[in-house]
């Protein structure tokens, strides 16, 4: 690392964040000025499963996106080391101190990957140090950290992408299109899943032996225990080494909120993307249901999770994460007019009754003939309920190439922080709903939530 060469760097790039704040430009304006041909120099902190594979797949595309990983952190000796052999920028090149990467100028963009409990705090200090963040989701661990990072956005002028692929999905910006031009009338109300199903439960991932917070802090084995927990900074509450939670962190409320933020918010932000817009939508009401019904060992999280969220704009998502079953239900939004499914492109199937509407609203992919039989009356073709408008899936850039192309030239990004603010508290929601048994509902004068 090489911090004296970046101190002036970092003064600019804190100064230019502190324009882009109170300046008509958006930051983005300012990443372009800085020169959309420069090499973007990114760090990874948080190096396990997901950390791991964004490392490797940012050193794949170095040069088709012109980019470079120069650092890398994590609290765990064994996977810090392994990520700096994958960057290869020499013994020093890494660090267990997420402080190091913010106070490195030479860094200008960082990727969390860490659990979920530290999601903001990294987030919100990257931001303060003038670097882009791309944030694994979920945004945070909790709807006011949530809050934080949505209004450090707003303040310091930073590009933060939130990391739910779906939303780069070609098929839900066709739908945002589609609705938005009133293809399927009023969307009334949505269903998706994410489900799974074992041998050895899920989340039980492999423990390694030998690791722990005792010994050299430059052996392999070697686990900053307090430092992952962050109990000096109220993020987790400290406790003795347990493997289990350190190996196996989505099993515990305590660092994440289960299936709900691990595979629910994968669905909530595409879908709320599509049928509110880019910035989402707060709702109003959230209730979940769902336990343990098998996998029953340490484990608070449940394995079955079912929740309902209710917009303002009258506008029901109902949504399900089973790991006991990997049958699920297919993605549909419905309207009034129409249905829509996500199916070889996006596809719009009318509703016989409100046929007249859907068919002007789509006149120009559906087709409508008339004949005359030989009794002399009139047969419309499609039938009444049968029209169908078929709209193709133009390809986009994946989630990690918008945040690049964000940075670089201002391109709308996928999942910003307000999209992924709003997902992150009816998520939320429908946690505390299930662990409290009680239906919540949203304050958005005060932004809280209460029991109804």
């Amino acid at each position: 690392m090489t911090h004296d060469s970046g101190s002036s760097r970092r003064i600019f790039l804190k100064t230019t964040a502190a324009i882009a704040a109170t300046s008509w430009l958006p930051a983005s304006s300012y990443a372009r000025i800085m020169g959309s041909n420069d090499r973007l120099h990114m760090a990874v902190i948080g190096t396990g499963g997901m950390g791991t594979v964004h490392t490797n797949r940012l050193v794949k595309r170095k040069q088709e996106d012109n980019i470079d990983v120069i650092q890398v952190c994590d609290v765990y000796r064994r996977r810090l080391n392994n990520a700096m052999n994958v960057i290869g920028h020499g013994e020093d090149c890494g660090t267990m101190r997420h402080e190091d990467v913010l106070d490195n100028g030479d860094v200008d963009a960082v990727v969390i990957a860490t659990p979920d409990h530290w999601h903001t705090r990294i987030a919100v200090e990257a931001m303060e140090s003038g670097k882009d963040v791309y944030c694994e989701k979920p945004l945070s661990l909790t709807i006011p950290q949530a809050l934080e990072c949505r209004d450090a956005v707003r303040r310091t002028g930073r590009t933060l992408q939130v990391g739910p692929q779906g939303t780069s999905s070609g098929a839900f910006w066709t739908a945002r299109d589609a609705i938005g031009e009133g293809r399927i009338g009023k969307p009334v109300w949505s269903q998706g899943s994410y489900c799974r199903n074992s041998r050895g439960g899920q989340f039980n991932w492999t423990i390694d032996p030998g690791a722990g917070p005792n010994g050299d802090p430059t052996s392999e084995g070697y686990v900053d225990w307090d430092r992952w927990l962050g109990h000096e900074h109220g993020l987790a509450e400290k406790i003795e080494w347990n493997p289990d939670h350190f190996f196996r962190f989505r099993k515990y409320f305590a660092y994440n909120g289960g299936v709900a933020t691990d595979l629910l918010y994968h669905k909530l932000a595409p879908f709320m993307m599509a049928i509110s817009g880019h910035d989402g939508e707060y709702p109003r009401r959230v209730v979940a249901s769902g336990g343990r019904y098998l996998e029953k060992d340490e484990r608070d999280i449940p394995d079955s999770f079912m929740m309902m969220a209710d917009y303002p704009s009258e506008h029901t998502v109902v949504l399900v994460s089973v790991m006991t079953n990997d049958l699920g239900v297919p993605d549909i939004i419905r309207g009034q007019y129409g249905t829509m499914k996500f199916e070889d492109g996006v596809t719009l199937h009318e509703q016989a009754v409100w046929a007249d509407e859907f068919r002007k609203a789509n006149r120009d992919t559906v087709t409508v003939t008339k004949r005359i039989g030989e009794d002399g009356k009139e047969t419309v073709i499609p039938p009444r309920g049968q029209a169908i408008s078929r709209h193709e899936v133009a390809p986009r850039r994946d989630h990690m190439g918008n945040f690049l192309d964000a940075i670089r030239k201002g391109d709308r990004l996928s999942c910003n922080v307000e999209l992924g603010a709003s997902t992150m508290v009816a998520i939320k929601m429908a946690v505390e709903s299930y662990r409290q048994d009680k239906v919540m509902l949203w304050d958005a004068e005060s932004e809280t939530i209460r029991p109804a």
